[in-house]
């Protein structure tokens, strides 16, 4: 039995040591606060395990029993240590630490204090029995912790941090049994020793799956993570049509894969393309361009780079550093996120550059076929009444000779009214028209604009402007808009006719409005396009439906905008607004 127990003891020794090697390395590479307390926590033990072996059974000399003193003392460190490899993670409460740190404490007080410590074979003296209950006390009550920390917190992480956890949370139980249990030996070569041995080997083995996990274990554990991390790596491959494709194909994989409460993706202008269980509130402040911030208690997020963006994570503290591989995962699965973004991207340019050739083509196309439609018709009534007068002039009496040149004057006059529209919707498209902003007063002017556009209707025409409002802009651009915009109110609309303007902080406002039936809801986006009119106006004038496109096309060479919007209780209201800076 001796000998089992001198093999045991040699594999513990190699065993811890390995332990606290791949520990020390860990904080080596990664220089974290659970690194650093892992690394204390497994180099204590490892010496613990070290000097153990090498002390004689029966230490006599003053040097070995202090050696000795000094190894029960590092020995005690060992559960606070580890309770303190928890802590890193999250904070305990105030009891638990002020609890954990009296009781560490009060057992390297009397552990220093002992007398002597009893050989082996040796009858315990009523004291040493007390100090070993308070230090298997101690002992358990930490490990019992540190258990019931890890394996509670594992139970919301992803399989591979999960399994690691529930591992450290069994190697502390299992180390704890075997102190009690070789405690209990009353022979080191009785099977008790033999047994505590085995339990401490089975808890080295824990340790190290749970601290350092081979690849192979790895793969095993993340087998349900790398089946999904595959299916959106191949759901990548295919073509999505848009970044919010892209994003809601690959969210619930990134998030498992950590164990993130919560993922958000941007692309590259920092716009929100995606997000899985990420609150308003968060998704807010990102989009406002601070810095993503803790949600729900977490940890901080981290938020990595990728080509075409960056990908923002909210998992639990204990991910970075059960999960390290498992970012480095994410990072890819990021990587070739980064690249469907902007293939998406180009996609969706490439789509919108298309559509917009079609429509530049179509409104080309349908400009054109409007144009030669409106132009057809003045031009054949001029055409047909000229040469009617030029051979039939003399048969034709005075009445009906002056019809017809009273008809072509009006033909002659619409002809030159659509012709000089078209010129400057030309001008205008080619930013041919140059804006000179002056200042004016806007009453007068729009007194004028009213007698010319009105006549004998001017009655129905009311200007409320304020006599000193003055305005700065294009006199032209001006006139050209609001003169249609009462020509308008005056042909479709219904009196009173009323004018106001005013002037904010950064702009300039003038507004017609008419009491008249107002435009159709259906008909409203396509209020300021060219050639358009709806079924009640084209029954209700003649018109060519140039007007409002080239006063909105005046509008925006100005820097400003011309909008529509129901007037109340009924009727249209037209407002041009021109920016003043």
């Amino acid at each position: 039995m001796q000998n089992a127990v001198d093999v045991v003891n040699w594999v513990n020794l190699v065993a811890f040591a390995v332990l606290a090697a791949v520990a020390i390395r860990q904080w080596r590479s990664r220089r974290e606060e659970a690194a650093r307390w892992a690394a204390a926590c497994f180099a204590t033990l490892g010496a613990v395990v070290l000097v153990g072996r090498l002390l004689p059974d029966h230490p006599h000399a003053f040097a070995e029993r202090v050696v000795l003193r000094l190894d029960i003392v590092v020995l005690v460190l060992f559960p606070y240590l580890l309770y303190r490899f928890t802590t890193a993670f999250t904070p305990p409460s105030d009891a638990l630490r002020r609890l954990a740190t009296a009781m560490t404490s009060v057992v390297v007080v009397a552990t220093i204090a002992l007398p002597r410590v009893p050989q082996d074979g040796e009858a315990a003296p009523w004291w040493f029995n007390a100090y070993v209950s308070v230090f298997i006390v101690h002992w358990t009550v930490l490990t019992i912790v540190v258990a019931w920390r890890l394996w509670h917190a594992g139970r919301a992480q992803p399989s591979v941090a999960r399994r690691r956890m529930r591992m450290l949370s069994f190697a502390a139980t299992a180390i704890t049994v075997a102190l009690i249990v070789s405690v209990a030996a009353s022979d080191q070569g009785s099977a008790a020793a033999l047994a505590g041995g085995m339990f401490a080997t089975v808890s080295a083995a824990a340790f190290v799956l749970g601290l350092a996990p081979p690849a192979v274990v790895r793969a095993l554990w993340r087998a349900p993570e790398q089946r999904r991390m595959q299916d959106a790596i191949s759901s990548l491959m295919q073509l999505a049509t848009s970044q919010q494709e892209v994003a809601a194909r690959v969210l619930g994989p990134m998030a498992a894969i950590v164990g993130a409460r919560g993922v958000l993706i941007r692309n590259a202008d920092g716009e929100v393309v995606g997000t899985y269980n990420v609150p308003e509130t968060a998704i807010a402040s990102l989009e406002r361009g601070e810095r993503p911030v803790a949600v729900d208690g977490d940890a901080d997020p981290l938020e990595l780079d990728v080509p075409g963006g960056s990908l923002v994570v909210w998992t639990s503290a204990y991910a970075p550093f059960f999960g390290v591989e498992e970012f480095r995962l994410l990072r890819s699965l990021g990587a070739l996120m980064g690249l469907a973004l902007d293939r998406a991207r180009l996609f969706s340019q490439e789509y919108q550059a298309r559509l917009a050739l079609e429509q530049a083509d179509e409104l080309k196309s349908n400009f054109i076929a409007l144009a030669a439609h409106e132009l057809r018709n003045p031009v054949a009534t001029v055409s047909g009444i000229a040469q009617t007068l030029v051979v039939r002039r003399d048969v034709l009496d005075e009445r009906v000779r002056t019809e017809l040149e009273d008809t072509l004057g009006a033909q002659t006059s619409r002809l030159a009214v659509l012709v000089e529209q078209l010129l400057d919707l030309s001008r205008l498209d080619a930013a041919a028209i140059r804006i000179t902003p002056q200042p004016f007063p806007v009453r007068d002017r729009v007194e004028e604009l009213v007698d010319d556009a009105a006549g004998a209707r001017r009655t129905n025409v009311r200007v409320e402007i304020d006599p000193a409002l003055k305005a700065v802009a294009d006199p032209a651009a001006f006139d050209r808009i609001i003169s249609n915009l009462i020509t308008n109110a005056l042909r479709y609309g219904e009196p009173p006719i009323v004018v106001r303007a005013e002037r904010a902080e950064c702009e300039f406002r003038i507004a017609v409005e008419d009491r008249g039936p107002g435009v159709p809801p259906e008909f409203v986006p396509s209020l300021f396009e060219r050639f358009t009119r709806s079924a009640v106006t084209r029954e209700r004038a003649v018109g060519t439906g140039l007007g409002l496109a080239i006063a909105r096309s005046y509008a925006l060479a100005h820097d400003g905008d011309l909008v529509y919007e129901p007037a109340e209780p009924r009727g249209a209201r037209f407002k041009l607004v021109l920016p003043t800076g």
